[in-house]
């Protein structure tokens, strides 16, 4: 059986759902965890500092060791390890007599999944034959978002038929999405991002100032992006004394949901609006909704804020990427790994940052008004690429 392009498009799309379930199925069990495991709010900041940390590690090494194993390779074995996590996830706590270690080993091979599949499926969508890549990443990404809802969705009902004491068993379930995707990518035809030979080696791209400032910018999409997500629906129970379902669905939901239709809603702009210009406005949009979520005298309102956050954020990293390859349309998958090097870095501070500043000042809301300053950075840092623009375009 011959298998076409459009099944591989097929397969990365549900590569990145299963990124979303490693990233957002966890944070949705926060509250469970700190009671089940007497786990303090350091403690759960460090899980999803932990579970990024693990992923810019892996994104890393993989500049030096996906072009020498493969492609195929590499994205197969991160489908299999990441159903493995989250097998181990239902099992380790419970298994261990400390049931944060647990959480932490199954942590690890999720973590390790997860940055590998977060590596590889962006370069193979922007190898494959396309007009406009720059919407086909952003609709790549908008997977994540609808991954990210489906998760919310099918686990609050879950959780109102079986009960959330029964959590684990819905692990074992999305451990599925992983494992069959697995096969999927041993049989899809896979295109070169960059000819044998011919990409740009890491030194010569960490040599270049432009790049250095692109790095910068997907630490802050990732920063803006999980300070606000990773901490919603604890925001709601424990900051706002909103129910779990109400929290979930009004703010994590709707975070997704909007995140999800900003990333389409570029596939369908693209061509009329300038991708810097709508990073830029997005950056804008997103301090104020971090804004909105702190001051916000009305609980429902600043979930509806955080929902917001998940519009403006929608764009960045896909963007950030698309910008990225336009400039260097030689880096490889190399350049990509360092990428999502920086992204993870940055996913991995932004929650970290809240939980500590608010572990210190003894408020949430605190925590996540200090994270305000990612989108700040990303803002300042487009502007500074399109002064650099037009100076070149002047010199030219």
């Amino acid at each position: 059986m011959k298998f076409s392009y459009s099944f591989t498009r097929k397969a990365c799309y549900t590569g990145y759902i299963t990124q979303a379930v490693v990233n957002n199925f966890a944070p949705l069990l926060f509250a469970v965890f700190q009671k089940s495991f007497d786990l303090s709010v350091a403690q759960i900041g460090f899980l999803v500092a932990y579970n990024f940390a693990v992923q810019a590690a892996v994104d890393f090494l993989a500049a030096g060791f996906v072009d020498k194993i493969g492609v195929r390779r590499c994205t197969v074995f991160a489908h299999f390890v990441t159903s493995a996590g989250l097998i181990l996830m239902g099992i380790l706590p419970f298994a261990l007599n400390n049931g944060y270690a647990g959480l932490l080993i199954a942590s690890t091979l999720c973590a390790v999944g997860g940055g590998l599949i977060e590596v590889l499926i962006s370069p193979i969508i922007e190898a494959l034959p396309s007009g406009n890549k720059s919407a086909g990443m952003s609709l790549l990404h908008s997977f994540y978002c609808w991954g990210h809802a489906g998760i919310i969705l099918v686990s609050t009902l879950y959780f109102n038929i079986f009960g959330i004491e029964n959590w684990q068993y819905l692990s074992f379930t999305w451990a599925i999405v992983p494992f069959l995707n697995a096969f999927a990518f041993i049989r899809c035809p896979l295109c070169p991002l960059v000819e044998e030979g011919k990409a740009v080696g890491i030194k010569k791209l960490a040599a270049r100032k432009l790049f250095m400032l692109f790095l910068l910018m997907m630490l802050c999409s990732g920063a803006a992006e999980q300070a606000i997500s990773q901490w919603t629906s604890y925001f709601a129970q424990n900051g706002l004394h909103i129910s779990k379902t109400a929290g979930d669905l009004i703010g994590v939901c709707l975070f997704a949901l909007l995140m999800g239709t900003s990333r389409a809603l570029y596939v369908k702009i693209s061509e009329k609006i300038p991708l810097k210009k709508f990073i830029a406005l997005c950056a804008l949009l997103c301090m104020s909704g971090y804004l909105a979520a702190v001051f916000s005298p009305v609980p429902v309102l600043s979930l509806i804020a955080c929902g917001i956050c998940g519009f403006s954020v929608g764009i960045m990293w896909p963007g950030v990427y698309s910008l990225t390859a336009q400039a260097f349309p030689s880096g490889g998958t190399a350049m990509f790994a360092l990428l999502a090097l920086a992204g993870d870095i940055g996913c991995s501070a932004g929650p970290a940052l809240v939980g500590q500043v608010s572990q210190l000042s003894g408020s949430l809301k605190t925590g996540i008004l200090c994270a305000a300053v990612f989108p700040l950075l990303l803002y300042i840092c487009v502007k500074v690429i399109s002064v650099h623009e037009k100076k070149a375009m002047i010199k030219a």
